[in-house]
């Protein structure tokens, strides 16, 4: 389904990225990891358009994304859920949601996410900056999946959400896997990523430096504290 093979980018004289090669295939959940500063929402950005490419390139569904603009991919089934949610905080809910959709909004897929998010049912006429962090990360999920895309792209989907909020999220990112859409993920959570993502991809100083499944790193935590300096030992009282 996207393809990205030796993507690099600048950011003024900067590389951020230097040869990037990843791929998402058809129903695919896939966890792109790393360090702060090595280059996730710059590979996510640039894969999108709104990072401007230096080289490489970016393949979706067949069809080259180079000279695509950003605000053509919903079209093309690609959703993305920015880091900060990116919703507009004095429109109402309802106005959010419906911002993405193309004319009017199918029905069936209304109801589907009305019963998989009740609380934006309930305020869809509050304003979206009065909700809390974890009722504006539903908004951000539930206006992506109106669009009815075929591959959804979230960057930080649980940063800054109430712990007994994050099993929720997390619940709902696997219920989008699910239902048969691709998801491309960056997460700092590294738990979270391993129970979602079936491949898992590490990146270092722009580049992506390893490869494997959920399964393979579980059963490598020397990888998984090499490259990110965290420890899959489960702390006192955490949930599996």
């Amino acid at each position: 389904m996207l393809s990205v093979t030796g993507l690099t980018a600048r950011i003024g004289k900067i590389p951020v990225l230097r040869g990037v090669d990843l791929t998402v295939n058809d129903c695919d959940t896939v966890a792109l990891l790393g360090r702060n500063g090595v280059g996730k929402t710059s590979t996510l950005r640039a894969i999108l358009g709104l990072l401007r490419r230096t080289g490489g390139s970016v393949v979706y569904d067949g069809k080259s994304l180079n000279d695509i603009p950003a605000h053509k991919l919903a079209a093309m089934g690609i959703c993305y859920v920015p880091q900060g949610r990116g919703i507009f905080p004095l429109l109402t809910v309802e106005e959010n949601l419906l911002l993405g959709v193309r004319g009017a909004a199918n029905p069936r897929t209304v109801e589907e996410v009305f019963a998989r998010f009740p609380r934006l049912k309930e305020r869809l006429g509050q304003s979206a900056g009065t909700l809390s962090g974890g009722e504006q990360q539903m908004l951000a999920i539930a206006r992506c999946l109106l669009m009815e895309p075929r591959l959804v792209i979230l960057d930080e989907p649980t940063e800054g959400i109430m712990p007994k909020l994050v099993v929720q999220i997390r619940d709902e990112i696997a219920t989008i896997a699910k239902r048969g859409i691709a998801v491309l993920l960056v997460e700092q959570n590294v738990r979270t990523a391993l129970k979602l993502a079936n491949r898992i991809y590490l990146m270092e100083r722009g580049q992506v430096v390893h490869e494997g499944t959920a399964a393979s790193l579980r059963a490598n935590p020397a990888i998984v504290h090499r490259y990110l300096g965290v420890s899959l030992k489960a702390s006192k009282g955490e949930s599996k």
